[in-house]
């Protein structure tokens, strides 16, 4: 199938599946006109792919299953390596969270602490 095909079947925009392919975790031959040709099992790994990706996973942590993106990572049981990945991206991400609640925490303060101001 060619790109639009696999875009439409997936749900994901041709620009993130060449994003995905050149970061190996898909592969397509060359037509003779030079367009993307995918096989069947590229749409099993693009929804696997975004499984990951909307987990929270960012696309160097999916690289880390690429050998487990032909089967149904929905219902396979996780691996010790994908469990550490997710901790791993969990820890980052509740970082993050705590960042962003210190930062809207000292906003809130200037607010209150700002004198009023009359809107006419």
């Amino acid at each position: 199938m060619r790109i639009g095909e696999l875009a439409d079947r997936t749900g994901v925009s041709p620009r993130a599946l060449r994003k995905y392919e050149s970061a190996g975790l898909i592969g397509s031959e060359r037509a003779a006109n030079g367009y993307r040709v995918y096989d069947e099992r590229a749409a099993v790994r693009v929804r696997n792919i975004r499984y990951l990706l909307d987990a929270g996973l960012t696309l160097a942590d999916v690289a880390c299953f690429r050998a487990c993106l032909d089967g149904d990572l929905s219902t396979a049981p996780p691996s010790a390596a994908g469990l550490r990945i997710a901790r791993e991206r969990l820890a980052v991400i509740d970082r993050r969270i705590a960042a962003q609640t210190a930062a809207r925490d000292r906003l809130a303060r200037a607010l209150e602490a700002a004198p009023a101001v009359r809107v006419s």
